[in-house]
C-alpha cells in the first residue's frame, strides 16, 4: 500500500501486517532513547549563570539558543500533528510520528525546565524570534516552506501536489531539523566541553539525539515516496530543492556569526559557519542529490557526540547504539 493517502485501500488504524520496517525500527529506536530533562540536575549551572564564569559572549549564546530552541519546537510540534501525520497514513509511519510528537513536547519540556531554572522571563526567552533578526528570518523561511501542507483543503492528487508535499517536507525535515538546529547543538555542546552550563548542555546532547532520529525518518519518508512515484522528483525539482538548502545554509550561517560573534570556546564563528556547510553537504547526500560545499567537519568532536552515521538511512542501516535515557552514560 502506499505510504501516503491509503485511507482508501487500508484501515490505518490497522499496523499489521508492517509493510514499512524501516519506520518501525525508528519507533523502536526512539522508545530506546526516553529521556526527560528533570532527569539532569541544573544546580551548577544556576550558579554559574548566576556567577561571573560566563563572559557576556557566552551568555548571549546561551540566551539565543534557548531563544530559537524554545520557538522551534514548537513550530516543529504542530508541523507534525496538524500537517504531515493528516497526509502520511501508513500506520507503522504514523506511530512514529506520534512517538515524535511526544519527544517534541519533552524538548518543549526541556526550555520550560530551563527557563525555570535559570530564572528567564518566558516574554523574554519565547519573544526571542520577535527581537532578534537573524533567528526571525530562520523561523519565516521553514514557515513559508510548510503553508502548503498547512493551507485549508489542500490534497495530493497531481504530481505537482506532490511535490508540493516532497517540498514541504524538505523544508520540515532536512532544513529546520537537518540544518537550523545544528550550530546551535555545536555552540551548547562546544560550551560543555568547557565545564560550561553541562546540565544544558546534557539536554542539548538527548535532544540532538532525538533529532538524528528525526532527520533519519524525514529522509527515509522523503525517498519511499520517490521510490512509490517515479518521475516525481524531476532535475529541476531536485535543482529547487539544492537551492532551497544553500539559501538556508546562508541564513544558518548568519546566526552563526551573530550568535558567536568572536573567537569563544576556542571555536571561532567561521568553524561554525564551516560547520554548517558540513551538515548541509550531510543532508544533501542523504537525498542523493549534489553536494555543494565539500568542507570538511571543523568539530570532529560533534561526529563523536552526536555520530553522524546514525543518520544513515535505515534502508542502508540500522541504529543500534541508542539506549533507554536512564542508563545512557554521557
Amino acid at each position: 500500500m502506499p505510504i501516503i493517502n491509503n485511507d482508501a485501500e487500508h484501515d490505518p488504524n490497522k499496523v499489521l501486517p508492517i509493510d514499512y520496517d524501516w519506520a518501525r525500527e525508528y519507533y523502536e529506536a526512539g522508545v530506546n532513547n526516553n529521556w526527560v530533562p528533570e532527569e539532569i540536575p541544573m544546580q551548577d549551572d544556576v550558579t554559574q549563570w548566576n556567577g561571573d564564569a560566563l563572559s557576556d559572549a557566552e551568555r548571549q549564546l546561551v540566551e539565543w539558543n534557548l531563544g530559537f530552541f524554545s520557538t522551534a519546537e514548537s513550530l516543529t510540534a504542530n508541523n507534525i500533528v496538524l500537517a504531515v501525520y493528516d497526509y502520511v497514513t501508513a500506520p507503522e509511519c504514523r506511530q512514529y510520528l506520534l512517538r515524535q510528537a511526544y519527544e517534541e513536547a519533552i524538548h518543549t519540556d526541556t526550555f520550560i525546565y530551563c527557563c525555570d531554572s535559570l530564572g528567564f522571563e518566558p516574554e523574554y526567552l519565547y519573544g526571542m524570534y520577535n527581537r532578534v533578526p537573524s533567528i526571525q528570518e530562520k523561523d519565516e523561511f521553514v514557515v513559508d516552506l510548510t503553508r502548503v501542507i498547512n493551507r485549508t483543503g489542500f490534497t495530493i492528487e497531481t504530481d505537482e501536489d506532490l511535490r508540493s508535499f516532497l517540498r514541504d517536507l524538505v523544508g520540515f525535515y532536512v532544513i529546520m531539523e537537518g540544518i537550523f538546529f545544528y550550530a546551535g547543538f555545536a555552540m551548547m555542546l562546544g560550551l560543555k566541553r568547557q565545564n560550561k552550563m553541562v546540565g544544558v548542555g546534557q539536554q542539548f546532547e538527548y535532544i540532538m539525539r532525538d533529532e538524528s532520529l528525526h532527520v533519519g525518518f524525514g529522509v527515509d519518508l522523503i525517498n519511499q515516496i520517490r521510490m512509490e512515484n517515479p518521475g516525481v522528483w524531476t532535475d529541476e525539482f531536485g535543482a529547487e530543492v539544492i537551492n532551497l538548502i544553500t539559501e538556508a545554509v546562508e541564513l544558518e550561517k548568519v546566526y552563526a556569526y551573530e550568535a558567536c560573534p568572536g573567537e569563544i570556546l576556542g571555536m571561532s564563528p567561521e568553524q561554525f559557519a564551516e560547520y554548517v556547510e558540513h551538515i548541509a553537504d550531510r543532508r544533501l547526500g542523504q537525498l542523493d542529490v549534489p553536494e555543494q560545499y565539500g568542507t570538511a567537519n571543523p568539530f570532529p568532536w560533534m561526529s563523536e557526540q552526536v555520530d553522524l552515521n546514525k543518520e544513515k538511512n535505515f534502508f542502508e542501516t540500522q541504529v543500534t547504539e541508542y539506549q533507554s535515557g536512564g542508563s545512557l552514560d554521557w
